[in-house]
């Protein structure tokens, strides 16, 4: 007997589930958008040197005949070079004096209304700074896991959840007054904590409310939300077109989550490793209530829910540190297999496609993707599904490597497969993560994790870099990573249809 049974007896999946799984899911609608929200936000818009005010009169010819050249460069011709205006001119001006963009840019409105490139001039020789404000938010996403998770399992998930919500919905809502460069980074670090907060927090409070036979199909359904976001994200920043007003509507709807969230229940699994019975309790008998099981508000006491938990009870001590995720043998296993299945730096580029069209391929392709993991997870088990999404994703991307960069069709299409096999990973490794840790230490297990996979998503735009040594050399790593993660997936322990472990004990018992 243990908590899942207890799960059974006051309704198993029932009304309550159904509540408490939808509404923890619908920020996720928002979380793919603050995710991939700086390819929007700071969209690079076709520029040019502002042209000289004595040669507005020729703004056409100038821009079509003199300056469209200068899209990725840093310089301007101190006179215009007239001899370049002949329709069939064969002039050669590539001796002629340059100078710096002065008078700064002139941004295309076309694609963008405005963006923090264009709000601060991130062109040229400031360029790599529109990038680094990926690499900081991603750096927030780092601090979150890192930070919140440890105080989810010391405050419990309900709390620091709550506060996520507020936290993003404010710092988020602050961005888009950002004043400065500088200003909007310190933001979009601070949002990026809160993200962390909001996934690790919610992954667990839903797993740990559901019972076992029905995890795998509620982790894998729950994460269409994030799939749903993505295409929501594409048709708002088409829409607004604007990077204050995409920042706001993004981040505004977490005010609405917080104001809800504090009807979630505590995780009862939490509550009584932690000496809280008397709240599991209430939470119990809660959920026994709106799951239409009032029968059970009697017959389910203190006593009865201490026999059903016993050994997890005498087995936990107050508090556990990072540390214990490596101190057992079955801890170290499971923590150093995700870390390197979480880890691998994830890329792929599609081209002479429109940004926003972009974003609904990709959104698109995660539908049968999860479909596919689905199946896999509900009949092969976690860990075969795990390694076959890696390795088929570095097929993929070796596959790449061989077809010609004239052949878009093929490439595109190999790309998207790709991120198909990606995704089912990620969805996979999320629902894994949550059942191979155990309730005592689970969110500062996954944070743990989480942590080195940020480390790959940092480093993912630095790997791009590469294609400057060897074009072939990004895919190489790419590939390579996934290769190694699918081996060390291979080592993880089995957990379908395996019951939540409570305690460090329960783990190194059964794996």
């Amino acid at each position: 007997m243990g908590f899942a049974d207890l799960l059974d007896e006051v309704g198993g999946f029932g009304r309550y589930q159904w509540l408490h799984v939808t509404l923890i899911s619908l920020p996720g609608l928002l979380m793919a958008s603050q995710n991939l929200l700086n390819n929007f936000v700071s969209g690079i818009p076709e520029h040019h040197c502002s042209l000289l005010s004595n040669y507005s009169g020729h703004r056409d010819l100038l821009i079509n005949k003199l300056f469209h050249f200068v899209f990725y460069l840093l310089f301007r011709y101190v006179e215009p070079q007239w001899q370049l205006l002949g329709a069939n001119s064969s002039a050669n001006a590539s001796h002629a004096q340059t100078e710096e963009c002065l008078d700064g840019w002139t941004y295309d409105r076309s694609e963008f209304l405005a963006t923090t490139v264009s709000e601060w001039d991130l062109v040229c020789s400031l360029r790599p700074l529109k990038q680094m404000i990926q690499t900081i938010y991603m750096g927030g996403v780092l601090t979150g896991a890192i930070i919140y998770g440890g105080l989810s399992d010391r405050f419990g998930r309900r709390s620091v959840l709550i506060w996520s919500y507020l936290q993003l919905g404010v710092l988020g809502c602050s961005a888009a007054l950002s004043p400065s460069y500088s200003a909007y980074c310190v933001f979009r670090f601070l949002s990026g904590m809160a993200v962390s907060g909001v996934i690790l927090n919610g992954v667990s409070l839903k797993v740990e409310w559901i019972p076992t036979k029905e995890r795998t199909i509620v982790g894998t359904l729950t994460s269409f939300f994030f799939t749903f976001g993505q295409m929501i994200l594409a048709g708002l920043a088409y829409w607004l077109r604007d990077w204050r007003k995409l920042q706001v509507v993004t981040c505004a709807p977490q005010f609405l989550f917080f104001a809800y969230s504090w009807w979630y229940s505590e995780s009862a699994r939490w509550l009584v490793l932690n000496r809280r019975s008397d709240e599991a309790l209430k939470s119990l008998h809660r959920v026994a209530r709106i799951n239409g099981k009032p029968e059970m508000i009697d017959k389910l006491t203190l006593e009865v829910l201490h026999s059903h938990m016993k050994k997890e009870i005498e087995s936990s001590h107050s508090s556990f540190t990072a540390y214990d995720l490596l101190k057992t043998k079955g801890m170290r296993r499971i923590s150093i297999c995700l870390i390197a299945v979480c880890s691998p730096p994830v890329g792929c580029c599609l081209r002479q496609v429109s940004i926003y069209l972009m974003q609904i391929i990709f959104g698109a392709v995660d539908f049968p993707a999860k479909l596919l993991a689905l199946g896999m997870l509900s009949y092969l088990g976690r860990r075969v599904s795990q390694a076959a999404c890696l390795f088929l994703s570095a097929l993929v991307i070796f596959t790449n490597i061989f077809v010609p960069t004239d052949m878009q069709t093929i490439r595109t299409t190999l790309a998207c497969l790709g991120k198909g096999f990606t995704s089912a990973s990620f969805t996979t490794v999320y629902l894994y993560t949550g059942e191979l840790y155990p309730t005592v230490i689970r969110q500062t297990g996954m944070g743990f994790v989480s942590t080195f996979a940020r480390v790959g998503s940092m480093a993912a735009p630095a790997v791009l870099i590469l294609d400057e040594v060897l074009p072939a050399l990004p895919s190489v790593v790419y590939g390579g990573a996934a290769v190694l993660a699918g081996f060390f997936a291979c080592f993880l322990p089995e957990t379908l249809n395996v019951p939540l472990p409570d305690t460090i004990e329960d783990v190194e018992e059964k794996w």
